[in-house]
Order: structure tokens, then sequence, then C-alpha cells
């Protein structure tokens, strides 16, 4: 049965068709293609990587990663591994993955496979600035689509590819969880509220030209390998910036309005567990967590805290290795 290219007339994100060769097998890399970092590309594992590359401080903080979780769990470090990795060395190599597999005692093949499941890790080299255009539903409707198409033009390069001066790399992004401030457009994952093509024009010439822009919220810019340490987590109380606004009148507006109105939503119990205390006081809800009485109880059966193997005792955990039998 032949295969067919899609018809659909959506955004056009500078990536083919799928279903257009005859076999899978014709499918050139993504590095052939041109389409670099594509999302649904595999990681370039021609070479095997090499751990030793990265230095004594790198290994440091990697133990220090490491050593943030329970004994025997340090696999679970393999995500901020992998963004200290990329700070490096500004995307995830061969290299980097041999690192993470190495330090962990595990496969390549098992950290290629977080590698390439997650966007936020890059198959090849990223610029100095990660510029992400929202072209999800609200956002793409409100202009997303045409800032992509504009950006792509200024740049001269398709989704996930990085300008000839290795300043500005371009993707389009699902969705940066900021509809009240669509169409936005993220810096390094800092934040430029209420865009349109004119101003995420200016954003990224300025980028281009030297200067840093200051994002509509948040921390000021930094690289792509600075943000990806923070992202690690090293980071100090500078480039937290504790004082930064996170959020601004769209995203206050409800709160404002319950305030306004005395409009109050209804709290549940830490603990749903009853131990003693008056039946009336469960009822009221409000009194049983006074001292003399039990735990207090959830204001509604919706809002009552989930039992879970550790508070429901006709369903206990099973013992570690047994869950599945």
């Amino acid at each position: 049965m032949s295969s067919t290219p899609s018809t659909n007339s959506g955004p056009d994100f500078g990536t083919e068709a799928f279903g257009t060769d005859a076999s899978r097998s014709t499918l050139p890399t993504a590095a052939e293609a041109g389409r670099s970092n594509f999302r649904t590309s595999v990681i370039n594992l021609d070479r095997p990587g090499d751990p030793t590359v990265f230095s004594d401080q790198v290994r440091a903080d990697a133990a220090e990663l490491i050593s943030r979780y329970p004994e025997g769990q340090s696999r679970s470090a393999l995500l901020p591994l992998l963004h200290l990795v990329q700070s490096e060395q500004g995307y995830v190599t061969p290299d980097g993955i041999a690192f993470c597999a190495d330090i962990l005692n595990i496969t390549k093949a098992q950290v290629a496979a977080v590698a390439t499941f997650y966007t936020m890790y890059k198959r090849s080299p990223t610029g100095e600035y990660l510029v992400s255009v929202c072209t999800n539903t609200l956002c793409g409707m409100l202009g997303g689509d045409e800032i992509f198409a504009a950006l792509k033009d200024q740049l001269k390069v398709g989704n996930n590819q990085t300008s000839s001066d290795g300043k500005v790399t371009l993707e389009h992004a699902e969705c940066l969880a900021a509809c009240d401030y669509a169409p936005v457009v993220t810096v390094n994952y800092e934040f430029f509220d209420n865009q349109t093509v004119g101003s995420a024009r200016n954003i990224v010439s300025q980028l281009q030209s030297g200067e840093r822009p200051m994002p509509t919220r948040g921390a000021p810019l930094c690289t792509f390998k600075e943000i990806e340490r923070q992202i690690a987590g090293f980071h100090t109380d500078e480039t937290l910036a504790l004082d930064a606004n996170g959020s601004g009148i769209p995203t206050e507006a409800g709160v404002k309005l319950a305030i306004e109105r005395g409009d109050t939503a209804p709290s549940y119990a830490v603990d749903s567990s009853a131990k003693s205390g008056d039946s009336s006081k469960k009822q009221s809800g409000g009194s049983s967590g006074q001292a003399g009485g039990g735990t207090a109880q959830a204001t509604s059966n919706d809002d009552a805290p989930l039992q879970t193997s550790v508070s429901d005792n006709a369903n206990p955990a099973k013992p570690a290795g047994e869950e599945a039998k």
C-alpha cells in the first residue's frame, strides 16, 4: 500500500511530511536532511563518546547532583546531569551521553532514550540564545504563526536551526504555559509577553547585535549554557533574581477579583485519616484539627486528598520489588 504525503495546511515548521519515502531504510539522517536538532531525529552516535573530555570540576558537580538523591537512586539524577553536560558543550553530544552513562553505571542506550524524549535536550549545537515561539492554539491564533514565519525569514533558518553568526537558534514551541500573555516568545526560557511581529524582530535584532533585552518578567537574560547550568541545579541568589516579578496583571486578575468579592476556596486536610474526636467536629470541618480533637477533615469529598498506599490500610504497598507480582 503506497503512502501519501500529509495534506495538513498548518504552519510550515521547515520539516518534511512523513510517509514520502518508499522505505524507512531510505530515510536520511537529520544532518543529511538539513533538519538539525529536529525532535524526531536520533542523536548522532556514529562515534563512541569520550567521557574523559569533561573536567574534574564537571565530575565534582556531577557527584554533587547525584548526592541530592537517595542512596541507590542515582539514576534519578540523569535529567540534571544531561543539563549539566549541555551547559558545557551547548548540546547533548556523544561525549555527554557517554559521561552520563559512565558516572551512573547505566548504558548509553538508556541515556540516549531519555535525551531523545525531551525537547529541552538539544541534539546539535545551540546558539548563544534559544528563541522559542509558541505556536499552540491561542498563541498561534493571535499571531504566533506569523511571528515564527517572520523570524525564520529574518534569521534565514528553519525550525531548530541556528543563524549563521551562531547567535540565535530558533524553534517553535507547542506551549509555553503563558496563555494569558499570548502570543509569547521566550529567550533561553525567559518570557517576552504580548509579542507582535515587529517586537519579536526587534528582540532578535538586539540579540544579534550583542544586546540583552530585558524580559517582560523574570530574571535578566543569560546565555544558553548559563541557563542550562542553572536548570541543572547550580545557581546563586543573583542568577535566581529573587526580586524579579514572575507574574503580571493578567495572571493576578482572578485573585484580585476574588479578594474584591470576598470569594474563598475551601481547604482540605493534609491528613485524611481520622484519629479520635467528636463527630460533630468532623462534620463542621473547622475545629477537628484543634487541640483535643482528631485531625482536620476535608470540607467535601471533592476536596479530600486521594488515598495512597501509606494512608489506605485496606491496600497497603507491597514490598519493594514485588509491585508487579
